[in-house]
């Protein structure tokens, strides 16, 4: 069996394990997925994402996107950035289109590194969400807690190319993601699961996240949450934040600007190489 060389990147600490398939073969399924991400006995990583030739002729290259449980997602906004710059620095070029399931995502080289995306337009209608049942996604009908006291109460939901619910706290410190999380992850509402985030808004153009992605966990960075709690605090009805806005999560900052010219999100952030190396043979043919 020919082994198979894979590059380890992060952007601000969400960490991926990339797989070029272009010019190697790998039968990519969720065990597989499982024993790679694994961080005791694989490379370790929040997600394995592959590389393709692109479907669209506008696209340079297809972006795979699989969660560390092994199941397959359409957004990666931190991932975007790190497949960006990879292509960036194969082609030369200071501009890259990525073809994902979600669609193409324009990329571009900022200043100091820095790599800026455009994420699409947010989704605010219940089925887009997509919910179990119509309300309104400004505040949908989930309570942690007691029901006459909950500690938590009607998050936002936002769809990014994945869906996320936000709860808006004014002490983010006081809330544990890694006990809450996984109760909204796989609440009933959400037919596809959700990711969770908690916001503190400590200014119009300053807010503190923090996430726990589904089928991940805590992470240390989620573009996608970045771009969808900015989209939630700024939407009518609410008017918590600016559009442009400072987003701090656990590993880093993300700059995040929703502009009303053409409704898109526009991402910020670095990406960051770790290391290359080779896939034992045993850990991709372990049964």
């Amino acid at each position: 069996m020919t082994a198979t060389s894979f590059i380890k990147m992060h952007g601000l600490g969400n960490d991926f394990v990339i797989i070029d398939l272009r010019q190697q073969t790998l039968g990519v399924d969720p065990a597989l997925i499982r024993r790679i991400t694994d961080r005791r006995r694989g490379v370790g990583g929040d997600m394995l994402i592959t590389m393709g030739p692109p479907r669209n002729p506008r696209a340079q290259i297809f972006m795979g996107i699989y969660n560390a449980d092994g199941s397959e997602v359409n957004a990666c906004g931190n991932a975007n950035r790190c497949i960006a710059r990879l292509m960036m620095e194969e082609t030369g070029k200071q501009q890259i289109m990525i073809e994902t399931n979600a669609g193409l995502l324009q990329c571009w080289a900022g200043e100091g590194g820095l790599i800026t995306v455009d994420m699409g337009a947010p989704k605010f209608e219940w089925q887009d969400i997509p919910l179990e049942e119509r309300m309104d996604t400004r505040g949908v009908d989930i309570k942690i807690g007691p029901i006459d006291s909950p500690v938590l109460a009607f998050p936002s939901a936002v769809n990014m190319g994945n869906p996320h619910c936000i709860f808006f706290v004014p002490d983010i410190a006081a809330h544990d993601p890694e006990r809450i999380g996984p109760l909204v992850e796989n609440h009933l509402l959400f037919p596809e699961r959700t990711n969770v985030g908690f916001a503190q808004i400590r200014a119009r153009n300053d807010i503190r996240l923090r996430v726990w992605e589904r089928g991940v966990g805590v992470t240390q960075a989620c573009g996608t949450a970045a771009c969808a709690v900015v989209a939630a605090a700024a939407r009518t009805g609410k008017n918590l934040a600016d559009r442009k806005v400072r987003v701090e999560l656990d590993g880093g900052v993300l700059e995040i600007d929703w502009r009303e010219a053409n409704d898109h999100i526009y991402m910020t952030g670095p990406a960051t190489h770790s290391f290359r190396g080779m896939l034992a043979v045993g850990l991709v043919a372990e049964p």
